[in-house]
């Protein structure tokens, strides 16, 4: 442990990481929020392990991906508004290109044995990492018996009665700030003194009492100039999608979901999915329930938020579109899929960029102040019993593919364990379980067992 900070980063050395990190940020927000913290933490030390979690617990509480959004906070804290962009792009970029090449190969070619073994196998393998990812969370942000209760509650509260998670935040935010007040050593951020104390990495260069940069303080000429640019930046392309083919165009229709599911999901992409999941398929019928659970295993498979299974599910649905077939005929519906993707993770990401270039001078001024940090800390807890949720919501669709009705999957229940103690148990990566799922789901198709 070296006794001085490190130096100033240089604007292209910062790019080299967040580019290296857009290729190999597997294991959806919890493998990517570890890997940031290895990285930027423990390793470089650009940022203390206090701020980190600051950060952390601001994203966590915004709608959206909250990995995506950490970067884009980061990136703009050491390098003011390009610093976010590049982040936040670089994070997204690599996944997308990625997804739009498997969503092409699996419409051209999804029905050949060989690809639907993969995705028998890879899909048990899904739902293990979603508990496993819930764990992950759970055992950074559960560092006190009443945070274990809010997990619970909420849990219960999504599971049992279907209580929005928009009613779960507001709740979980009221607890932690009586919490805050009454029981101050419990909702500090990342646990208590104590706990924060050991884990120290030696000098950050954005350390515990660094005073913020002259770019991170809030100032509300520079918080509307912000929100202006983004909603022209929203504005500009609906009202061309609009013109072009009508509001109730495919194009239209897609921008305006993706963008309410960005405004009003919370908890990052195991909070979203259920709720794309239920438009995607029940609503609008772009996809059908098998196809919005293969492309959750495809998202899986690639570095990247995993709430990038949005562009599959525009892909898959823009080439099936009707509407598109007749507007630009049946030969140009691969170029409407890819032009889908693009357009639906534009109005996906783009509040979440908004959300961290308007609101990060503010958070930056109140990591000292624990009546706000206590609510997000609160947050961040219940997010725990959400993801709980959404992983058993997947586990049974894997193992009742047919319903409670059908016949009970035993195969992938075998598959679904396994994945689960190589993950758990033995500790091995998120790829190295994705890779061996899919072989064993391939090796079962082709004999004939499934």
């Amino acid at each position: 442990m070296s006794g001085q900070a490190p130096p100033q980063i240089p604007f292209f050395e910062a790019l080299r990481f967040w580019l290296r990190l857009g290729f190999v940020s597997f294991g959806g927000p919890a493998g990517q929020i570890a890997i940031m913290h290895t990285e930027l933490v423990e390793r470089r030390r650009w940022i203390s392990e206090r701020r980190f979690l600051h950060a952390l617990n601001y994203c966590m509480v915004l709608p959206g991906p909250e990995a995506q959004q950490l970067a884009t906070y980061l990136g703009w804290l050491m390098h003011r508004t390009r610093g976010g962009i590049a982040a936040g792009v670089l994070f997204v970029l690599p996944s997308l290109v990625l997804l739009i090449a498997l969503a092409w190969i699996y419409m051209v070619w999804g029905e050949l044995p060989v690809v639907a073994g993969l995705l028998y196998g890879i899909k048990p393998a899904v739902a293990a990492i979603v508990l496993h990812a819930a764990w992950r969370i759970g055992s950074r942000a559960l560092h006190d018996a009443w945070l274990w209760a809010i997990a619970g509650l909420a849990f219960v509260a999504i599971f049992a009665f279907q209580v929005p998670f928009p009613a779960i935040v507001v709740a979980a935010a009221a607890l932690g700030y009586a919490g805050s007040r009454l029981a101050p050593a419990r909702f500090a951020p990342g646990g208590s003194a104590h706990a924060a104390a050991g884990h120290r990495y030696g000098p950050a260069l954005i350390d515990d009492d660094t005073p913020p940069p002259p770019h991170a303080r809030h100032s509300a000429a520079r918080l509307v100039r912000v929100v202006a640019v983004g909603l022209l930046l929203w504005a500009a392309p609906m009202a061309l999608l609009v013109a072009w083919a009508g509001w109730q165009g495919t194009f239209a229709q897609m921008a305006w979901f993706f963008t309410k599911a960005a405004l009003l999901t919370f908890g990052g992409a195991y909070a979203v999915l259920p709720y794309v999941h239920q438009a995607a398929v029940g609503h609008y019928g772009w996809v059908t329930p098998t196809q919005m659970m293969d492309g959750l295993a495809l998202g899986e498979t690639t570095p990247g938020p995993l709430i990038m299974v949005v562009a599959f599910v525009a892909f898959v649905g823009a080439w099936q579109s009707s509407d598109l077939a007749a507007l630009l005929g049946p030969d140009r519906l691969a170029t409407a899929a890819v032009l889908a993707a693009v357009l639906v993770t534009w109005f996906t990401f783009l509040p979440s960029f908004v959300f961290i270039l308007a609101g990060a001078p503010l958070v930056e001024s109140t990591h000292g102040e624990l009546h706000l940090t206590g609510p997000l800390t609160a947050i961040t807890a219940a997010v725990v019993g959400v993801v709980l949720n959404l992983g058993l919501f997947f586990g049974i669709h894997v193992l009742w593919p047919a319903g409670f009705a059908g016949p009970f999957d035993a195969w992938s229940a075998l598959l679904a364990a396994a994945a689960a103690a190589a993950l758990m148990r033995w500790r091995r990566g998120v790829i190295e379980v994705i890779a061996a799922s899919a072989a064993l789901g391939l090796a079962l198709h082709l004999s004939g067992r499934k």
